[in-house]
Order: structure tokens, then sequence, then C-alpha cells
């Protein structure tokens, strides 16, 4: 090999400028060059086509970080490249035998915008690979990893075995409703003894079921939201707790009127009676009521699909509908629990062993 090298460099040197031009020169170091063929370490040979272009085996090395402390480096072939073979078997690699600087040792997925293409939010559009066009996926759906097919949202609501909150909320109502459950089964219970009787049956009855119905309304906030549950909970709950706190209100107007219905010359005694403290529950609850009603008629609550605030996934929430009708009802019962705070407060000190204001 190194003989036949050394005689085409004397046959060119040889000649000089005068002789021959430099594409003279080419086409006999072509000429030459058709003769060799060269034999590597591996025992595979290389050569020079008629066109004077070199005709070898290339092989594709994967370099790879081998050790960190210390620092070294190595490779290995992974494949190759034969050029004289059909189009479809030229390039042969291992992929197996490919080392990927990744924890996982794997490919990562590389994805470019095309040149002069408008990108809008990628979020929401599916990207067709190997296209110069973008398809926005509809608004419940999302694009998946890899942005070339378009998947459901993930849905987020409190859910009742999932949730950490929905979870604490609804044992903790569990709990004290079979409070409730037990106090009142005890007033059934003795329910004609001079106690009960004496503390206002009928109001602690109501009082109690009203109770029991306010811890029973936190479950409509929990699962999945529908148009039904959304118009329940907040009205539900509103009319279980004012009648709850009429109740309260009606027994502290109750040991009011009878303490000063005690003293010389009072007039507070034609206000006593079992019809002022049904009175008293049913305006305070009707007006609770006529209010709620108003809501529903005019602009109700009603499902809603929030799927802006958190990229891939849909919020179910409930939507007030009318906000002057929600902030009605929580005024409203805001309103109801400082008057009867404020009885209450002004009762505090009467001396009736059913007072429960003498607490305060």
């Amino acid at each position: 090999m190194r003989s036949k090298l050394e005689r085409i460099a004397s046959r060119l040197v040889t000649s000089g400028p005068a002789e021959r031009s430099c594409a003279e020169k080419k086409r006999e170091l072509h000429h030459y060059l058709k003769r060799v063929t060269l034999t590597d370490t591996d025992n595979l040979s290389s050569y020079f086509d008629e066109n004077g272009e070199f005709i070898t085996h290339y092989g594709i090395n994967n370099l790879f970080l081998k050790n960190r402390f210390p620092f070294a480096l190595s490779w290995a072939q992974v494949g190759k490249y034969t050029p004289w073979a059909p189009p479809d078997q030229r390039l042969n690699i291992t992929t197996e035998a490919i080392t990927w600087n990744t924890l996982d040792n794997k490919v990562k997925y590389v994805q470019v915008i095309l040149k002069g293409q408008v990108v809008e939010d990628l979020g929401h559009i599916l990207i067709q690979l190997y296209s110069d066009n973008c398809f926005r996926c509809p608004d419940l759906e999302w694009p998946n990893n890899r942005k070339n097919q378009c998947i459901p949202k993930k849905e987020d609501f409190l859910s009742y075995t999932t949730d950490v909150i929905s979870i604490v909320l609804s044992s903790v109502s569990v709990l004290f409703l079979l409070i409730t459950f037990l106090i009142l089964g005890v007033f059934i219970k003795y329910r004609d003894s001079p106690i009960v009787r004496a503390n206002n049956r009928s109001l602690s009855f109501l009082l109690l079921v009203s109770i029991k119905l306010s811890f029973l309304s936190v479950f409509l906030f929990l699962g999945r939201p529908g148009d039904i549950t959304c118009r329940l909970r907040n009205i539900t709950y509103g009319i279980a707790f004012s009648i709850a706190v009429s109740s309260l209100l009606a027994k502290t107007i109750m040991v009011y009127i009878a303490f000063k219905s005690t003293k010389p010359g009072s007039s507070w005694g034609k206000w006593m009676g079992v019809k002022l403290s049904k009175s008293v529950v049913l305006v305070f609850s009707s007006i609770q009521i006529i209010i709620c009603i108003t809501w529903l008629a005019i602009f109700p609550p009603f499902q809603e699909l929030d799927i802006h605030t958190y990229p891939g996934t849909i919020i179910i929430q409930c939507n007030e509908g009318s906000a002057l009708g929600f902030y009605s009802v929580i005024g409203y019962m805001g309103l109801l629990a400082a008057v009867s705070f404020v009885l209450a407060f002004l009762a505090r000190s009467l001396p009736d062993s059913f007072n429960e204001a003498k607490y305060i």
C-alpha cells in the first residue's frame, strides 16, 4: 500500500506545471486511486469508485460518561453506515446499545416550532409532528405530553374519598350529628318530665332538629357538584341555620319576658305563651325562606366548569348565580345571629335555670 502511494506521488511530482494542468493532474490521480484498495484492522476493505469517491464503512460511536468521580468518558460502537448498500439498509443502529445521558437512560423528546409559524398557547394546541399545522383541542380536552393527541382533562372537586379536607369535614359533621341525635333521644325519652317541659319542649325539639339539618347540609358541599346540589346546599344550610337561630332567639325572648312579667304591675305577662315563641320562629324563618325562593326564581346557582385557572385541569364548582341573593342569605343569617347575641347578652344576668345566656 505504501509503495503504491509513493509511486503515485512520484509520478505527480515529476510532471511540472508546464507539462500538465491541475485538471489533468486530478484525472491522473483518480486513475491511480481507482486501483487502490485499503484493508483496516477489522479486515474491512475500502476503495475509491470511478468518481474518485472513497467507498468505506462509517462506524457510529456513542460517547458517554463512564464515571463522574473520577471523571472519565468512554465510547462504544452502536451502528454503522454503508454507502453502497440499498437506501433502506445503509444506516444500521442498535438502539439498545446506546447510553443516553438521562436518569432513566431514555432519549428525551424534543419538539421545535417550524420557522415562520405562529405559536399560540401550547397548552391548548395539538401539534402534529412533521406538519406545520396546529390544532386547538376542545375546551374539555388537553394535549398529552408528546403534543400529538388530545386527552380528557383531569377533573378536580372536593371528593369524599381523596381530599383530606372533605374527610375531615365529613368526620366532624358525623361526630356532632351523632351527639345531636343522642341529645334528641334523651329529650324524647324524657319528654313528659318536668325539666323538659320547663325547658320549652317544642322549641328544644325544633332547635335540635334544625342543628341536625345544619350538620347534614355539609355533605351537599362535598362530592361532584351538580345543578341540583348547587341549588340545595346554600338554601338548605341557610334555612336550617335560620330556624336554629330563631329557636334560640325565641327561647331568649321567652326568658326575658318571663322575668319581666314577675314584677308587680308589669304588662309583659300578656306576651307570655306558646304562641309567642312559635310566632318568633315562624316569622324570622319565613323571611329567610322568602329570600331563598326569590334567589332561586331570579338567578339560581348552577354548576360551573373552570377550565382556565389550572392548565390541564377542570375545576367543577358551583356558581352562586345571583350575588345579591347569595349575600342576602348570608347577611340575614349574620343579622339574625347578631340580634340573638345582643338579646342573650342583655338577658345573661336573669336568674333562670334554663337561661343558656348566663354563660356569656
